[in-house]
């Protein structure tokens, strides 16, 4: 039988598949193989036995797929450390506290039947295709088409160990929520790892002191079936049940963690869901706060990173507060490059990833939501007059068409705003940024192409709703001239 082509699922970021076809423990133990010889050793210190952690969210499939990648990790002489179930932050947490490299096995908030590995070097740094997966693929395939190399004389070990208290009081130390006023907060994991790591961070679970939250749990049990929504936040649809609980409780916020817990969305006290550019503006300058507060900022610049498609306003306000503010294309291997780059000290995306310079530069969505929390309760204004301080702008969130031909409608759509603005202001960092936000009426849009699908996906932020709104429609009617669709 011919071997897969590792190419439909190892692809930029990491591992992603359908369980058992294509994706398979012999996969799995291939890339494991290929990972010790492309990272692990390598990296390794002479004299010290090299060692990789290993942790996998709730999917059923996940305990399989982690001992085959253990085997090809072991036969090279690599010991594993098996952190059992764990966020994706929790296994970052990991491999920053230890130094070593790491594995998550999860998809995310895809459904039951696929998943797959995120995999980082020693401090949580990532292993992208320029910095290792493409080799560790290569390899991998040689792998599967030609067998597995013969293990050494003296394999690796394998052990086990629970780090989820260790994980939880890391971040606690970095937000302190003891002081602030009671809140009661809706948390919906969408039976994903949020369900495991809430108890532990929020409440008592690991055996940390009682917090002044009240926490509504929602979705809690581990099901990696997802069987109330998809465990996908960035989806209004997936917010709905979180909306209607927060007001029914009347709580004072919802949290809602993907599947692997690492993004994190906000809803304030009326079901309103929170701009992820408003949190990344919010904790931005409690970042900011922090190192000025603690002298760190003198004459040194205290460095935010934010993607091109968050709001205006994230620049305006740290910029404001004395931050320097550094715009980066969309995607996690963009923002921490440029975070370890710069020493940023923080970063946001508009799809609610948070990244933090004292969490390794790695995101964290736990962390993002302790420091809105510490935010919210360090004052007496509900969350929906907090958010207005960081929302001063309309935006239409990310709108996707689909079209036959994306050069030619892109090119469609620059040609008329070229034509109907003299001078507007066109750049190509990521897909084309149009912006008048200079002149009257203040507006930007943002038009990038799918990597993998026929479609352009449109963001547009004005100064007030009937901008947005004639900009959006304007675009889009240009991106859709030509037989294009909503997608």
């Amino acid at each position: 039988m011919a071997s897969i082509d590792l190419s439909t699922i190892i692809k930029a970021y990491d591992v992603r598949g359908t369980v058992p076809d294509p994706f398979s423990p012999a996969v799995a133990e291939a890339v494991g193989a290929a990972f010790a010889r492309v990272v692990v050793l390598p990296g390794a210190v002479e004299g010290v036995r090299p060692e990789v952690v290993i942790g996998n969210d709730m999917r059923d499939s996940g305990p399989a797929l982690v001992e085959a990648f253990a085997r090809g990790l072991t036969a090279a002489g690599v010991d594993v450390v098996r952190i059992g179930l764990c966020s994706t932050d929790g296994l970052y947490y990991a491999s920053g506290a230890r130094n070593v490299p790491g594995a998550m096995f999860t998809a995310s908030h895809n459904p039951a039947i696929y998943n797959g590995i995120k995999l980082c070097r020693p401090g949580a740094r990532p292993v992208g295709e320029e910095t290792g997966l493409a080799q560790v693929r290569e390899l991998a395939q040689t792998f599967l088409d030609e067998g597995l190399p013969a293990a050494v004389e003296v394999p690796g070990t394998v052990s086990e160990v629970d780090l989820l208290g260790d994980y939880a009081a890391f971040l606690r130390s970095l937000v302190d929520l003891s002081g602030i006023r009671p809140l009661k907060v809706v948390v919906d994991a969408g039976n994903g790892m949020g369900g495991h790591t809430v108890p532990a961070v929020l409440g008592t679970g690991a055996g940390l002191p009682a917090l002044p939250l009240d926490v509504v749990p929602l979705y809690f049990e581990l099901d990696g079936s997802f069987p109330n929504h998809e465990a996908n936040p960035l989806e209004p649809a997936n917010l709905v049940d979180l909306q209607k609980a927060v007001v029914e409780h009347g709580a004072d916020l919802g949290l809602a963690f993907d599947g692997d817990a690492d993004r994190c969305f906000v809803v304030d006290e009326n079901g309103r869901a929170v701009s992820p550019s408003a949190v990344t503006a919010l904790v931005g300058l409690r970042e900011l706060a922090k190192e000025q507060a603690a002298g760190l900022a003198d004459g040194q610049p205290v460095t935010v990173i934010h993607n091109l498609i968050t709001s205006r306003a994230v620049p305006e306000l740290l910029t404001a507060a004395g931050a320097t503010t550094v715009r980066t294309r969309v995607g996690h291997s963009f923002i921490k490059a440029q975070m370890a780059e710069h020493g940023a000290v923080f970063g946001g995306e508009h799809s609610a990833h948070y990244y933090f310079r004292d969490f390794w530069f790695a995101d964290t969505g736990m962390l993002a939501a302790m420091h809105v929390l510490a935010a919210l309760g360090g004052q007496e204004h509900p969350m929906s007059a907090l958010a207005e301080m960081y929302e001063p702008y309309v935006a239409s969130g990310e709108i996707n068409s689909r079209v036959a031909d994306v050069p030619a409608a892109r090119a469609r759509v620059l040609d008329a705003y070229r034509a109907a603005y003299p001078g507007v202001e066109v750049d190509e960092l990521d897909g084309a940024t149009v912006s008048h936000w200079e002149g009257q009426p203040r507006w930007w849009f943002n038009l990038r192409a799918s990597n993998t699908e026929p479609l352009l996906r449109l963001n547009v932020e004005a100064a007030d709703a009937d901008v947005m709104e004639k900009v959006r429609d304007d675009v889009l009617a240009l991106v859709r001239q030509d037989g294009g669709e909503p997608a």
